[in-house]
Formats: structure tokens, C-alpha cells, sequence
């Protein structure tokens, strides 16, 4: 039997999957393979390293830090989350990412972006945290409008959230029997057709496929989350999920409301995590 476990992206919505699985690896919990879409790869990467607490707190040290995220960066630069600082001098210096950890460890970790040539997902499989790995954790996580597009392995690549928000039917394309699915909106919620629309497609209007991929995007979402449900309601899946909105605006800052969001995951977890056992023994 070989686990998976997927991880939907959401911005700052992710300290509640930096909850989870901060709970999944005091306990032990393992899998064969991960894969992380938008912030569920920037923060889900550090399940394979296995450090505990990092990203909750590196937000919180750093999110008011313009250096970090502001909108002079994305007047400088075109990035509101500021690439240099966010993917080089934050885990290479302020607080290390452990590449050697995340190497040495043998579960399989997937990333998930979107191509902005077709409007299609494409997926990458890290391996060894490097440059590489980052720049495809970068592209993840690089929200339209506020981002620059990624140029790693021939694509130019933005978030991967705008076609394939879960992981989920990639993970099982590749052949796992066990999957564990983090979710950051609670059960039922549905998402609206994108306000603003034409704004959207004529700021987008260099990147036409993203600009359709972003008009279908509700519809995308709302077909996965009933396939969840669906799977989720057979015993197919289990799913980890906040029990009512997190409330918590995508690019908040303040760290007592990255930490009420963070200790929100934490206490799902807890209360799953032997139901969440059972299921990974069946």
C-alpha cells in the first residue's frame, strides 16, 4: 500500500495546513509521497524536511517586513511576495531550509503549477530543495497580477491553484492506494465566478490562456470539491478540513492572526489524527 498525501494552496489560509501537518510529524505520521499546490508547496515543502514550526515561524517574524511583502516590491520588481527575499535570502540565510534533510528524505514531493502558454497544470517531482526546486515552489506560489511568471524547465509558469487547486487527481493518476487530502475552506464551500473579469482579462491580456483558465477556475474548483466530497462520503479518501471559515485575509500579516489560524490546524488535526491513523492502516 503506498500514501499520499495532497495539499490545496489559499495564500495565508496555509498556516492551517502548517498546523496539520506540525501535528503529523510530531506523531510520526509518514507518507510515501506529497504534493503541494500554491502555498500547499511553499509551506507543505517543509513536511519533507521535517521542520516543524518553520514556516509559521517565519511568517510571523517576517510578514510585516517589506522586505518580505509589499507593494513597493511589486512596484520594483512586479512580485508582491519579493522573490530575492521570500526564495533566497529567507530559507538560505534568516531561516534555513534543510536541504539536506529534504534530500535524504525519501518521500516523493510534487509540485503543481499552471503554464501560462496553454492555461494547463504541469507538475514537477523536487529533488534535492535546490534551485530548481525552488524556483518551481516560487512559480506555485506566484498569484496572477501580482506575480511575474516563473521561467524553470522551458515554461513560464504562474499559480498552480488557477487549474488544478488539489493535487489530489494527479496523486492518484500515479498510482497511490491511500490519500490524505488538507483542504484550508471548510465543507461546502463553493467559489463564485471571479469579480471583475474583463479587468482581469485585459490585465491579462499577454497571457490569454491563463485569462480563460482564470474564467473557469470557479468551475474547476467547485467539480473537485464534489469529487472530494464524493470520495471523501465512500471512505475512498480522508480529508482534513477547518471546521467553518478561517477568516483570514490572503495576504494578512499580523502574526496573532497567522497563529490563531496555525493553532485552528493544529487542533483538526488533533482530533483527527487517530480516525486519520485507522484509515492509513486499513
Amino acid at each position: 500500500m503506498k500514501t499520499a498525501l495532497s495539499m490545496e494552496g489559499g495564500a495565508m489560509r496555509g498556516m492551517f495546513t502548517c498546523g496539520v501537518i506540525d501535528v503529523l510529524m510530531e506523531n510520526g505520521i509518514t507518507f510515501d509521497a506529497a504534493a503541494g499546490i500554491s502555498a500547499g508547496a511553499a509551506f507543505g515543502c517543509n513536511y519533507k524536511s521535517r521542520q516543524i514550526g518553520r514556516p509559521i515561524r517565519y511568517n510571523k517574524r517576517y510578514g510585516s517586513d517589506p522586505r518580505y511583502m509589499s507593494f513597493r516590491s511589486l512596484l520594483k520588481t512586479g512580485d508582491l511576495y519579493n522573490a530575492d527575499f521570500c526564495y533566497r535570502e529567507l530559507p538560505d540565510v534568516l531561516d534555513p531550509f534543510d536541504r539536506k534533510a529534504f534530500r535524504d528524505n525519501p518521500m516523493a514531493f510534487y509540485i503543481g503549477a499552471t503554464d501560462v502558454k496553454t492555461g494547463k497544470s504541469v507538475y514537477h517531482l523536487c529533488s534535492d530543495g535546490e534551485e530548481r526546486d525552488i524556483l518551481w515552489m516560487r512559480a506555485s506560489a506566484s498569484m496572477p497580477l501580482v506575480s511575474r511568471p516563473v521561467d524553470v524547465d522551458g515554461y513560464l509558469l504562474l499559480d498552480g491553484g488557477i487549474t488544478d487547486p488539489v493535487p489530489l487527481d494527479h496523486m492518484q493518476s500515479l498510482g497511490f492506494d491511500r490519500h490524505v487530502v488538507i483542504l484550508t475552506q471548510p465543507k461546502g464551500y463553493r467559489k463564485s465566478p471571479t469579480r471583475g473579469l474583463m479587468l482581469m482579462q485585459w490585465m491579462l491580456r499577454r497571457y490569454p490562456a491563463v485569462a480563460e483558465a482564470m474564467d473557469e477556475r470557479h468551475a474547476v474548483y467547485n467539480r473537485q470539491m464534489d469529487e472530494i466530497d464524493r470520495q471523501e462520503a465512500e471512505g475512498s479518501i480522508f480529508v482534513i478540513r477547518p471546521p467553518q471559515p478561517l477568516g483570514i485575509h490572503r495576504t494578512e500579516k499580523r502574526p496573532e492572526e497567522l497563529e490563531r489560524v496555525y493553532q485552528t490546524g493544529r487542533r483538526e488535526a488533533e482530533a483527527r489524527l487517530q480516525a486519520m491513523k485507522e484509515f492509513l492502516e486499513k
